[in-house]
């Protein structure tokens, strides 16, 4: 038997209104007549790029993620800022800003797009692959970023992800693509 499951959304109420991200809370019609609430965080959505030197290896930043109070490693990403709309030029854009590499629109291949944490947010991140890539100049970080610049052999990165080093889900499932899709270069 098939059943409705959409949700039908009664009221909602704004909680926090923020630079990245809103807070709401939605109050729902459930499928069986009920009612409940759904705390939903709103986002306009985020690049990252899986991207691969001449040389044959992966490009990594590594910075500190108060959320979990712990420096990770995780391909180059960001958020859209308001009015962009070509998700390539953005990740052109987070690159070069993150990484001092170029690409171009040309070079990048959407790979797919990522449902973050769809239980409550809306987020979704769009992630390019691009490899062959040579040295541009430099990193160019957003004033409150503070970003290292790590390379590694396909099959180092590989094995991060193998051993859990790489814990953050866009980048896992970027090398999960590597690995299966490109295989071990």
């Amino acid at each position: 038997m098939r059943r409705d499951l959409e949700e039908k959304t009664i009221e909602v109420k704004e909680i926090f209104k923020g630079k990245i991200l809103d807070v709401e809370m939605h109050t729902v019609s459930l499928p069986d007549g009920g009612t409940s609430t759904r705390e939903l965080i709103n986002h306009r959505g985020a690049v990252a790029v899986l991207a691969i030197t001449k040389e044959n290896e992966v490009i990594l930043v590594e910075q500190y993620r108060k959320a979990i109070e712990q420096v990770t490693l995780e391909i180059p990403a960001g958020k859209l800022e308001p009015g962009e709309d070509n998700k390539k030029l953005s990740a052109i854009r987070e690159l070069k800003e993150e990484t001092g590499y170029e690409a171009t629109e040309d070079q990048l291949t959407k790979l797919f797009d990522v449902h973050v944490a769809l239980g409550y947010s809306s987020e979704v991140i769009t992630i390019f692959y691009v490899d062959d890539l040579e040295y541009a100049g430099e990193q160019n970080p957003d004033e409150d970023e503070f970003i290292n610049l790590k390379k590694y052999k396909v099959e180092d990165a590989l094995k991060l992800l193998d051993d859990n080093t790489i814990t953050d889900s866009k980048t896992m499932l970027a090398l999960m693509y590597l690995k299966t899709r490109k295989g071990k270069k």
